[in-house]
């Protein structure tokens, strides 16, 4: 098919079929000079500012900016979904030629879902918990289509279950939502959005919760929607890897206004605002380094919509910034190249020496790991599901188990950080709760500062052994009291470790890890519903370091967080690591992050670890073909990178019912024959301290192409 065969093909340089026509035709989506705003009992707050923006048939552009910049609320107006107090103060947005703002609420019912659909952030809000999956599939069609019968609705939802690549349609059809998988629930919304075949497709962070395997299959799925439907698509995502990987061109949003827009190539290539280099400078690409070449963070935060400075909004930001010409009156986007309509809201951009921007931290000397912290030996945790049926009693399959993590054996050394990485299910975060006494370990050793607390719930751990192991969590608003203020929940505890009894020596130390996360002193009164999202997360990791831990685990902390917000935690995680003499074990399914960050990792598949070693080793040949499949999965926002296409086919297996032999076997695209079902692999030692665990011999592992090549120049 023509289709499968364009899949093989970089999805933005693959043009649909009716890609001349799509040239001639008129813009899907115009909006011009739109202004969006929202009433309070403060006044009017302006949300969004002289946007404009239009949309060809076919084309997908991206939709980018740090949080509270306005996308979602772009989104929502062409969706006419602003609420009661949000309103367009000015400006229009016309689909297909006619204008929406001037839409009868019927009309408008009558487009949405039909003509333009929506896939929202999060599946399961989007989702309808007491219906079956089926029965709200053929509920667009039934609406949209008065003739449509219900025998052709249910046919046609199971051909576009199909479509969507989710197999054993006929289950999913009868199935609950939470009976499915996060990445299943989402390749559900993505195939309830099509069943009308829209002219327009909104997609609002489609992957943000997923993992890379599973993000990598909806942004195939998305590139040949787009070829297959002639499907015009606005993708909103804070993930420059993802837009560059689906879109022709991209628009990045600032405090509610559009900063630049251009091709894809143009804007990644050669940006000429100073706040999309900035963004290009918090992503760990290829080429960054932790010690030689560290993120840099945007100083600063974005302003609230009524506290905007005059003239640019990037001013406080921005290093190039100048009175009297920046600060003078509202700043009109200025046409870079009028070629390729690249333009940007910069009144300076012809003045810069972008040849040679530098906004770089200075490089870090690097760390030595000391001695060893912790080490897992052969650790295993089984969970025990007991079936009570006479059937399974008569067949002695009563108790089965569920073995969660299985003879997992490895080191962590003082002032190293560690990642374990792998998709959801592999047993990453069941390792964290036995390392850290949630959970009891079923078999082996886990040895933490020279004793074994393997079987030693948190119950009956001192608090001196509690305090050296300590957290930070992924979802700082699940972990943080909402009725406590910043400084009673670092300073409690300071007291059950016993740091401090004293209250003022406990709000000095208070305010000295307030300095250490660099946060004003002040929010030591604050409320975490004053914070922002990455201000909440830097409390979290004050909390997580108040008690003085040997070690820190930190689960998923910046998976959520903005690449600027990202840049910062990061940063901030090394210098306390580096002050506090801290190990660091960084759960995580963005390899991008941490090849970054990780000095050894540690890949996991179904309770097992399938390779391990330095970073370096492990993120180049020879590695594990699931390693591969991950690596080849990563977004990367930077055109100079090359990378192999590796999509994996089917789901993670059941850890109730692992497959014999490798576990991975089932959905391996190198699997070599019979031995790979019936016989667990070996590991390999592929250097020292670098393990494969595969039949593979390892003279072919090597001599595999890398998956990822990055021309430096």
């Amino acid at each position: 098919m023509a289709v499968q065969e364009a899949l093989a093909a970089d999805p933005r340089t693959v043009a649909p079929d009716n890609a001349v026509a799509a040239e001639a035709a008129s813009p899907v989506l115009e909006i011009d000079n739109l202004n969006i705003s929202y009433f309070t009992r403060a006044g009017e707050i302006p949300a969004v500012i002289d946007f404009s923006l239009t949309v060809k048939p076919g084309e997908a552009v991206g939709l980018v900016g740090e949080s509270g910049c306005g996308k979602t609320t772009v989104a929502m107006a062409i969706m006419q979904y602003l609420g009661g107090n949000g309103r367009i103060v000015g400006g229009s947005i016309r689909f297909k030629g006619r204008d929406m703002n001037a839409m009868s609420e019927e009309e408008l019912r009558q487009l949405r879902g039909s003509q333009i659909a929506m896939v929202y952030q999060e599946p399961m809000a989007a989702l309808n918990p007491s219906m079956t999956i089926g029965s709200q599939l053929m509920e667009v069609p039934l609406y949209h289509e008065p003739n449509c019968s219900q025998e052709e609705a249910f046919r046609r939802a199971v051909e576009m279950l199909g479509n969507v690549r989710l197999a054993d349609a006929a289950r999913v059809m009868s199935a609950y939502p939470h009976q499915i998988s996060g990445g299943q629930q989402q390749r559900v919304v993505i195939a309830m959005a099509l069943l009308s075949n829209p002219a327009l497709l909104l997609l609002d962070e489609p992957t943000t919760a997923l993992d890379v395997t599973v993000e990598a299959g909806i942004v195939e799925l998305i590139a040949e929607i787009s070829r297959s439907f002639g499907t015009s698509m606005l993708y909103i995502s804070h993930n420059l890897g993802l837009i560059r990987e689906t879109c022709d061109r991209v628009c990045v949003m600032y405090s509610g206004e559009v900063a630049e827009e251009g091709t894809i190539r143009e804007l990644f290539e050669n940006p000429r605002h100073p706040y999309t280099r900035g963004l290009f400078g918090c992503i760990a690409t290829p080429g960054k380094d932790k010690y030689a070449k560290p993120l840099t963070p945007i100083r600063g935060q974005l302003p609230l919509p009524h506290e905007r400075p005059p003239g640019c909004n990037f001013g406080p930001r921005c290093d190039h910034f100048r009175d009297g010409r920046c600060d003078a009156g509202m700043i009109r986007m200025q046409s870079v190249d009028p070629a390729t309509a690249h333009r940007a809201r910069c009144i300076r951009w012809q003045e810069i020496d972008w040849d040679n921007y530098r906004v770089e931290q200075a490089a870090y000397t690097p760390i030595e790991p000391g001695e060893t912290v912790l080490e897992s030996r052969e650790m295993q945790k089984y969970y025990p599901i007991v079936d009570r049926s006479l059937a399974a009693m008569l067949s002695g399959r009563a108790v089965r188990y569920v073995k969660a993590n299985e003879s997992l054996t490895f080191q962590a050394r003082k002032r190293q950080t560690v990642a374990i990485v792998g998709e959801s299910g592999c047993g990453k975060s069941t390792f964290a709760k036995v390392l850290m006494g949630l959970e009891t370990a079923t078999g082996g050793e886990l040895v933490f500062n020279g004793k074994d607390v393997a079987e030693q719930s948190v119950m009956k751990r001192t608090p001196a052994q509690i305090a050296s192991l300590q957290m930070v969590f992924q979802n700082p608003n699940d972990t943080l009291n909402p009725s406590m203020t910043v400084g009673s929940q670092i300073g409690r505890v300071l007291r059950k470790f016993r740091i401090a009894r004293d209250p003022q020596e406990i709000e000095q130390r208070v305010l000295d890890l307030l300095d250490v996360v660099k946060l004003p002193r002040a929010f030591i009164n604050r409320r975490p519903r004053q914070l922002s999202g990455g201000q909440k997360q830097r409390v979290g990791i004050a909390r997580a370091f108040a008690g003085n831990p040997a070690m820190v685990i930190a689960d998923e902390p910046v998976s959520a967080l903005d690449v600027s917000v990202q840049a910062a935690v990061t940063g901030l995680l090394m210098d306390i690591q580096r002050e506090y003499d801290t190990t660091l074990l960084f759960i995580s399914h963005d390899l991008g992050v941490v090849r970054y960050l990780a000095d050894r990792v540690v890949v996991m598949y179904l309770g097992q670890i399938m390779e391990q070693g330095d970073t370096e080793a492990v993120f180049a040949p020879p590695y594990h073909p699931y390693t591969e499949a991950l690596l080849s999965a990563v977004p990367i926002a930077d055109t100079r990178v090359r990378k192999r296409r590796i999509i994996l086919e089917g789901a993670l297996p059941s850890v109730l019912d692992p497959p014999k032999g490798c576990p991975f076997h089932t959905r391996c695209p190198r699997k070599i024959g019979a031995i790979c079902e019936d016989t667990p692999p070996p590991e390999q030692e592929a250097e020292s301290g670098h393990s494969i665990r595969c039949h593979i011999p390892m003279d072919e592992l090597r001599r595999v192409e890398p998956v990822i090549q990055y021309n430096a120049e």
